[in-house]
């Protein structure tokens, strides 16, 4: 948590010193990258912990006070962000920012339910694979208890 916040917290202030020396928000596209790649790392981080079922048996109340002032810090860093936007950006650069945003999260969505999707497809060839391996060592067995038998009578 710790991690994402300075990632995040030091993408901003290079957005604030952008702004300060009067250049435009484009210059600081990999510092606002960072911003958003730090906040979903933050909140993927905390759906998972609430889907957790240990985390409700190990119940840490001060993690997620913890977690909860960073993405309040997160939330007032966006509106300052978004502040700039409308003030020293282009026309119509926050709306482009919100689509931005959505289709981001889409494609983000899109490439892990494909990644999801490849893994899926690897374990059913394993099975498979298992499968055919226990079918051939089932016959094998099978026809060495038939020489068996045979050399036995």
């Amino acid at each position: 948590m710790l991690a994402e916040l300075a990632a995040f917290n030091a993408g901003f202030s290079v957005v604030r010193q952008v702004i300060a020396n009067g250049r435009d928000l484009v210059d600081a596209y990999s510092s606002i990258e960072k911003m958003v790649g730090a906040k979903e790392t933050l909140r993927a981080r905390q759906k998972k912990k609430e889907k957790n079922v240990f985390s409700v048996l190990n119940s840490k109340k001060a993690n997620d006070f913890e977690e909860f002032l960073a993405l309040e810090k997160i939330h007032e860093a966006e509106k300052e962000l978004t502040t700039f936007m409308k003030i020293y950006g282009r026309a119509g650069l926050y709306d482009d920012w919100i689509s931005f945003q959505a289709e981001a999260r889409k494609r983000r969505l899109a490439e892990k339910k494909e990644v999801e999707a490849i893994i899926a497809k690897r374990w059913e060839y394993g099975y498979w694979a298992f499968g055919v391996v226990m079918l051939v060592l089932g016959l094998w067995l099978i026809v060495q208890y038939f020489i068996y038998l045979k050399s036995t009578v």
